[in-house]
């Protein structure tokens, strides 16, 4: 058996964002099809749970096209001011900042997978801030700038936001909450909760209205809780 977070959008009250660690049996091995049978047992372990209808996977791994697509390796846009391409991870991996270097900017030029394998971000010592075109995002909220990272990158492919409706809960089978911080599933979830409690345009004004609007409510993700967030066996 193992066990990986759900998250459920909210849509009322003073959660965003509800996570609960579902139980469910892991088909081991690295090749595809045992992951998407642990994706597939874990969504049935959630609907039998009656946490949800229809949940996504979002991840590389993912049976669903769109979840593919919406995964921070392959979900991107382009900057404005020179039409450059970058996906979700590439622009959050060379926005980091260390005690010995960075932010690394041309790892927002790379793949996403080199941008995430890149050296530097392990030998550059303790990771202090992140830097977003020259404005500074402190590491509390612990998920906040990844998550604004996300949010705004996926309102600019409203083909995919489309798509999104059928959706009420999200997963992501690599996602580990011992060993990462951030996840593209709670990102999304969060993106979903802001748009149906008519949040999101406010929220996307700039970075001191997302950070009060996140930080407003009860707190329900993998590394910290203010509300009950429940952790089943």
């Amino acid at each position: 058996m193992a066990e990986r977070p759900v998250f459920l959008p909210q849509y009322s009250g003073p959660l965003l964002v509800k996570t609960v660690f579902v139980p469910f049996h892991w088909s081991a091995g690295m090749a595809l099809v045992q992951k998407r049978r642990s994706i597939a047992a874990l969504h049935q372990a959630a609907t039998e749970m009656q946490l949800c209808k229809r949940p996504l996977e979002i991840s590389s791994k993912s049976a669903e096209e769109v979840g593919v697509s919406l995964s921070a390796f392959y979900l991107g846009s382009c900057t404005i001011k020179n039409q450059s391409a970058f996906t979700v991870e590439t622009m959050f991996q060379s926005s980091k900042v260390f005690e010995r270097g960075g932010p690394f900017r041309e790892l927002l030029h790379v793949s996403s997978r080199d941008a995430k394998k890149e050296p530097r971000l392990q030998t550059s010592g303790r990771l202090v801030h992140f830097d977003l075109f020259g404005e500074q995002w402190q590491l509390e909220p612990k998920t906040a700038f990844y998550d604004w990272v996300y949010i705004n990158t996926l309102i600019k492919n409203p083909q995919l936001v489309e798509r999104l409706s059928p959706f009420d809960a999200f997963t992501d089978i690599e996602f580990n909450p011992d060993r990462s911080i951030n996840c593209q599933a709670y990102s999304l979830a969060l993106y979903k909760a802001l748009a149906a409690t008519n949040q999101l345009e406010q929220a996307l004004k700039g970075k001191d209205e997302f950070l009060k609007i996140v930080s407003s409510g009860a707190v329900s993700n993998s590394h910290e809780s203010t509300n009950f967030q429940p952790r089943l066996m």
